[in-house]
């Protein structure tokens, strides 16, 4: 990855690829939402799928997001991109391919990355407690086959892409109905509230 990075921007930087992982510690998951790679632009990509940091505005995904968000549970559309409040609460904001090359999307794909988020996948859904899996559109929704459905949920539906999203993303109420499966196990729903 350092000759990679030698080459030309490579994003997230350095220290913030595995944020995901630093700020929703395996004991801490309850939902995973699993993206494809970090967004390709500079001062967008910060570790966590779909999350930007602010000033940077929503990139289109991240506000069908918002759009989604708003119709399902009635919320504000969030002024700022960050999810890292729900980071924090337990939903666990992975790519399946960490690291990108500046201004090219799926650079590093099938460059060994799956085979370390697999392994994540594979730990979380060791888990004993329920953990709600948000899986957008059809890359996402080949995890399924590594998730034991008996103990762990899905929530399927295309992808939040301007490409995709009037095909079944609106209208897929993804945040309530992880809210409803994580309640039928006893467990604490996430307030997806957003500042």
């Amino acid at each position: 990855m350092a000759d990679e990075r030698a080459r030309g921007p490579v994003y997230p930087p350095h220290d913030e690829v595995f944020a995901s992982l630093h700020l929703t510690p395996l004991a801490s998951i309850r939902a995973v939402i699993l993206g494809q790679d970090p967004y390709h632009g500079p001062g967008q990509a910060h570790g966590l799928c779909f999350s930007v940091k602010p000033p940077t505005p929503p990139p289109p995904s991240l506000k069908n997001i918002f759009r989604e968000l708003h119709t399902d549970l009635g919320l504000p559309i969030p002024t700022s991109g960050s999810l890292i409040p729900w980071a924090e609460q337990g939903v666990l904001l992975l790519n399946t391919v960490l690291t990108v090359r500046g201004g090219e999307a799926n650079s590093h794909r099938q460059q060994g990355w799956e085979n370390f988020t697999d392994a994540v996948i594979d730990a979380v859904n060791a888990k004993p407690d329920r953990v709600v899996f948000i899986l957008w559109g059809t890359a996402a929704q080949r995890k399924i086959e590594r998730l034991d459905l008996d103990r762990h949920a899905t929530v399927t539906s295309p992808h939040p892409s301007p490409l995709s999203a009037s095909r079944g993303f609106f209208g897929s109420r993804p945040f309530s109905a992880t809210n409803r499966l994580l309640a039928a196990r006893g467990l604490s729903p996430i307030d997806w509230q957003l500042p």
